[in-house]
């Protein structure tokens, strides 16, 4: 039986090659097909600030998918980022900065931001989903136990919530769960409905 929804009669089509928001999209039990376009330099005017960042990066990536899409399919976008203390950790390059970022972020707060864009018949709809997320102290061990086990380098912050790390270092949080782990699916999910709605009311 199809998900009762207008999305049932259409495709998305996750042009990205995270394994979790793909795992994220085919957790809501519609048509879903994986189009990684190609990597695209994640660089950001300056001025950009929090939320603003994703929100750009995912329309750049949106942007630079080049394939035709056909009527009935909607392509998503996405960038998440972690900002503390006003600039963003993104994915540590080596073992030295993973530690950094998580020492960084021991005992303390900090936002992350998924910014998402949606394409569908030509037109576009853009938005963020923000997480506050509490660390509480961890120890050198923790931090050096997690990278070396877990190898976090392709995660903004240098960690996934899903990991052990979030079972034994996040105190709480403020937000979607899910926005954590790289894809807000129930604000997805949302936006998709209405988007669909009003681009065939148009």
């Amino acid at each position: 039986m199809s998900v009762p929804t207008p999305l049932s009669a259409c495709t998305l089509v996750l042009s990205s090659r995270s394994p979790r928001r793909a795992e994220l999209l085919e957790a809501l039990g519609l048509s879903l097909d994986i189009r990684p376009a190609p990597d695209v330099k994640e660089c950001f005017p300056p001025h950009l600030k929090g939320g603003e960042i994703p929100v750009y990066l995912a329309r750049m990536k949106a942007d630079a998918y080049a394939l035709p899409l056909a009527a009935d399919e909607i392509l998503i976008t996405a960038d998440t980022i972690v900002w503390h203390r006003g600039s963003v950790l993104g994915k540590p390059s080596d073992r030295a900065e993973a530690l950094r970022m998580l020492e960084e972020l021991s005992g303390d707060h900090h936002m992350v931001y998924t910014g998402v864009c949606l394409r569908y018949r030509g037109e576009s709809r853009c938005f963020c989903a923000e997480t506050k997320v509490f660390f509480r102290d961890l120890s050198e061990a923790e931090r050096i136990y997690y990278v070396d086990h877990f190898a976090p380098y392709d995660k903004a912050g240098a960690y996934g919530i899903q990991e052990w790390i979030g079972y034994v270092g996040v105190e709480r949080i403020e937000g979607s769960y899910f926005n954590v782990m790289g894809l807000p699916v129930q604000r997805v999910y949302q936006e998709l409905n209405s988007f669909v709605h009003e681009v065939g009311n148009s």
